[in-house]
């Protein structure tokens, strides 16, 4: 079996597809809301009622647990709002100062492969890192984007140290996408401490201000836009939302 990185990372729709509309919300959305949207906007595109939809937006602090979540990995249960959730992966963090991009893709009209989508996911945030000139990268045995971290202390086995900098998250009704992949930018780093993020202990968590980059969440989203439009094709602002 190939590894995800020799994955051919493309998923491009097929000719003639709509673009992907492209809305942004510029307040905190409940996760609740967020949610019901997704339920809604992933049965009309299943139904051939709507075009493919990314949904970027920041959440207020919570917790949420995805299908192999353990609850042992929940440190601090009365800190944050928990919410289980039909994504596949462990326990995540969600809150202020990252960016959540909600991916609702028809996979049909792409390529009805899980994990060549989980590869194509990794990609978008590899190229958006990397246009930043922050090295993102993937491993094959733990999903999500890490960066070295060569001036922190080594790892107990003399590893370098590595910390996540993006999340993902997926479920698929009818071969129609759901939740899709978090990017810190400025994320308070401490709100991580009360779970064990993705069940990974070992490592630790950054954020684009932590490495050193004064970006803001603007600039993030115009270099996810050009990313994903290199990975997953054409776009259209999504007009008359918040």
């Amino acid at each position: 079996m190939l590894a995800r990185t020799d994955l051919d990372h493309a998923m491009h729709p097929l000719p003639g597809s709509p673009p992907v509309r492209w809305r942004i919300s510029d307040h905190l959305v409940p996760y609740e809301e967020a949610v019901a949207m997704m339920e809604r906007e992933v049965a009309a595109i299943a139904d051939g009622k709507a075009d493919e939809l990314v949904w970027l937006l920041e959440h207020p602090p919570l917790y949420t647990a995805g299908t192999s979540a353990d609850a042992a990995d929940l440190i601090q249960p009365d800190r944050f709002p928990v919410y289980s959730t039909g994504r596949g992966g462990e326990y995540t963090y969600h809150g202020p100062g990252q960016r959540v991009a909600y991916m609702m893709l028809d996979l049909k009209r792409r390529r009805q492969d899980v994990r060549t989508y989980v590869a194509a996911l990794e990609e978008l945030v590899i190229r958006t890192l990397e246009s930043m000139n922050v090295k993102g990268e993937r491993r094959e045995d733990r999903v999500g984007v890490w960066v070295r971290r060569p001036e922190k202390p080594p790892l107990p086995d003399g590893g370098m140290a590595e910390d996540k900098i993006a999340a993902l998250g997926i479920r698929l009704r009818r071969w129609v996408s759901f939740h899709g992949l978090s990017i810190n930018v400025d994320p308070d780093l401490t709100h991580f401490s009360g779970i064990v993020p993705c069940g990974i202990s070992a490592y630790g968590v950054t954020s684009l201000i932590d490495l050193g980059l004064p970006v803001m969440m603007t600039d993030v989203d115009t270099r996810l836009r050009q990313a994903f439009e290199e990975v997953f094709g054409s776009t259209i602002t999504e007009t008359g939302r918040g």
